[in-house]
């Protein structure tokens, strides 16, 4: 039986689950972004458990398709950004409607509807925010991020991020650098 898992962002994450379930009792098979393979079958009183414990680590067990289908589109953008070191090759709804095996126009407009905010937005987003990251971490130049990311220039990138953050990426990262000298100096 697969499980919907809500807020799985990481690797982290996976274990966590991964270790919850097998502390309850469950043999558990893979475990992915946002699902987790139980092998036999819980009861609904088991299920209410791992719903539970899963709530204490700051996720939640997803029970109808529109959640579930949310919810793939969500761990396959935060996968392809945060955790593939692959630049997208082809367009974004290519590669969602390929992997969920629906219909983009479908995915886009369920997100939307429940999401408020579009699946490019959502993307954004999340390259912005592996932007930070790597702003943070100094080792690479704005030329080298936005290569990394698939972005057509550094210039394109810095744009991308204005508009997201209010900010730009010199900027952002000098108020970063000032706040890790102040926690190293502690």
């Amino acid at each position: 039986m697969h499980l919907y898992i809500k807020n799985m962002v990481c690797n982290r994450c996976v274990t966590a689950v991964r270790n919850e379930l097998t502390q309850l009792g469950h043999s558990v098979g893979e475990v992915n972004l946002g699902e987790a393979e139980i092998i036999t079958e819980p009861t609904a009183d088991q299920l209410k458990t791992i719903g539970a414990s899963l709530k204490k680590l700051g996720l939640e067990l997803i029970e109808d398709r529109k959640s579930r289908i949310i919810e793939q589109v969500k761990n396959e953008i935060v996968y392809l950004v945060h955790h593939s070191g692959d630049v997208l090759n082809t367009s974004l709804s290519f590669l969602l409607a390929d992997k969920l095996q629906y219909d983009y126009t479908y995915l886009s407009n369920l997100f939307s509807e429940v999401e408020g905010t579009t699946i490019e937005k959502y993307y954004i987003v999340q390259r912005i925010e592996k932007v930070k990251e790597l702003l943070v971490y100094d080792e690479l130049s704005l030329a080298q991020i936005a290569n990394m990311l698939g972005y057509s220039s550094a210039a394109y990138l810095s744009s991308q991020f204005k508009k997201v953050t209010g900010l730009t990426p010199t900027f952002y990262k000098s108020i970063k650098e000032t706040k890790r000298r102040n926690i190293d100096e502690l």
